[in-house]
């Protein structure tokens, strides 16, 4: 089942999103408007608009970005 989930990030934390993306074993995508990134690209990840409401899909589970994702999370 596809998770989807809402954030908001600052530039200084897209190479933690990076890294525990890279750790996961199944593909994560963070989009805005019409762009999707692969989230294990830190190019891909620090050329968003981080001024954006951000949504990161993924099909699998991890700890470490379940939590990452809950702490960032924003109220939709």
């Amino acid at each position: 089942m596809m998770a989807v989930r809402k954030v908001s990030l600052r530039p200084v934390e897209a190479k933690e999103l990076v890294n525990i993306a890279s750790a996961c074993d199944f593909d994560i995508d963070i989009s805005y408007n019409r762009y999707t990134v692969d989230a294990k690209s830190i190019l891909g990840v620090l050329a968003l608009d981080f001024s954006q409401v951000l949504t990161i899909s993924y099909n699998g589970t991890d700890e470490r970005l379940e939590a990452f994702l809950a702490s960032h999370a924003i109220a939709c």
